[in-house]
């Protein structure tokens, strides 16, 4: 399948469409006469969106997050800040079945769970709760003086139009699948099954801040299969479509997960216990302009963005992240002022945990863009 058809079955970017927006526009319009305005909202999102909007719009209709769904058909999602009451409980229905131990195979790869701290020293800056750990030659104080500035943008809440993307650069990333701490090197580190790679991921996050009221649009495109080499032309190239296409998008969230390894070979697991459950760490990167090779005129905007969702993750669940990384990445993150890369756990982690901590930032960045958090 070539990458013009797999964004169309991912639901991606497709042309604006005259016709559709007509009879879009009427369905919405007969929608508020007929039900009022939560639910048109769900049928403008599903209508402007694609496919994983649509999934977020059903998956709200079925009650999915039942304390806010008598609220939601009265007058829209409910705030951000009520998400977080879910906690554990709210993830149940993402997780999947992993394997046990009576299937580990003799060559079984050693996973060693680990908890990163914030870290101190002169590289470090205070984010509220959090860091964020400075690799380029900007002036810490700098950098310190400008995470006090407030956002650049603005999100509008239960509006019909999106606000945030979802994507992934390196889709096929996947987790171990085990119960117990041990990975099956014949696995490997990928997939192209979206059930299980970093798809199911951002569908966690992107129905979590469909659920807070903040329409949000998930890209489920392979940019990194059948070559992984060009991966971030592809995944530009998507961005740029949906920009195109939604102009009203301010955030676009590009979800990876890391991999480390220690001198034994064995896979490194940053995890965080939060509300009784075992969630992966989570850490953003923030690109800086170096004046040649690393063009990002509006860096200090992303960075402004950064800390604040590094504030709110790690004000609501204390250990959830590793420290921000700024350093000189590009990242395509010259598209939008709200652009970041956040890297969910590594291949050490299983699945389960990458999904808990997927919805616990989502949960998060829902209050850092409504200022809830």
């Amino acid at each position: 399948m070539g990458p013009a058809q797999e964004r169309s079955a991912a639901g991606g970017p497709k042309g604006s469409g005259t016709g559709r927006a007509a009879v879009g526009a009427a369905a919405v319009m007969l929608a508020l006469a007929l039900w009022g305005r939560g639910l048109a909202l769900v049928l403008a999102g599903a209508l402007v969106g694609p496919v994983p909007a649509l999934r977020t719009a059903l998956a709200l209709a079925g009650d999915r997050q039942a304390p806010a769904s008598s609220a939601a058909a009265e007058s829209g999602p409910a705030p951000a800040a009520s998400s977080q009451a879910d906690g554990a409980a709210g993830i149940q229905s993402y997780l999947v079945e992993l394997q046990p131990d009576s299937a580990m195979p003799a060559d079984a790869q050693g996973v060693v769970e680990t908890a990163y701290g914030q870290g101190s020293g002169e590289k470090y800056i205070a984010c509220a709760a959090g860091t964020i750990k400075n690799n380029t030659s900007v002036p810490s104080a700098e950098v310190a003086a400008e995470i006090q500035n407030p956002l650049p943008f603005q999100i509008q809440l239960n509006s019909p139009e999106p606000q945030v993307l979802i994507m992934h650069t390196h889709a096929t990333e996947c987790y171990r699948m085990s119960q117990g701490l041990w990975a099956d090197p014949a696995g490997g580190a990928r997939t192209t099954d979206r059930a299980s790679n970093m798809c199911a991921v951002g569908r966690v996050m992107a129905d979590t801040l469909n659920a807070a009221g903040i329409h949000t649009l998930h890209d489920e495109t392979l940019n990194d299969y059948p070559s992984y080499n060009g991966s971030y032309a592809n995944s530009r190239a998507v961005v740029q479509q949906y920009l195109a296409q939604y102009p009203s998008i301010k955030v676009v969230v590009d979800v990876h997960r890391d991999a480390i390894e220690n001198a034994e070979r064995a896979r490194m697991a940053p995890v965080a216990e939060i509300q009784g459950q075992k969630a992966a760490q989570v850490m953003l990167i923030c690109g800086c302009d170096n004046g040649s090779t690393v063009s990002l005129p509006n860096w200090r905007q992303n960075l402004r963005f950064a800390a604040a969702w590094e504030s709110a993750m790690e004000g609501m669940y204390p250990g959830l992240t590793r420290p921000v990384l700024f350093s000189y990445r590009f990242y395509n993150q010259d598209l939008t002022t709200g652009s970041l890369l956040l890297e969910v756990g590594t291949h050490g982690n299983n699945l389960n945990e990458a999904l808990y901590a997927g919805q616990l930032a989502a949960n998060a960045l829902a209050a850092a863009l409504t200022g809830t958090g």
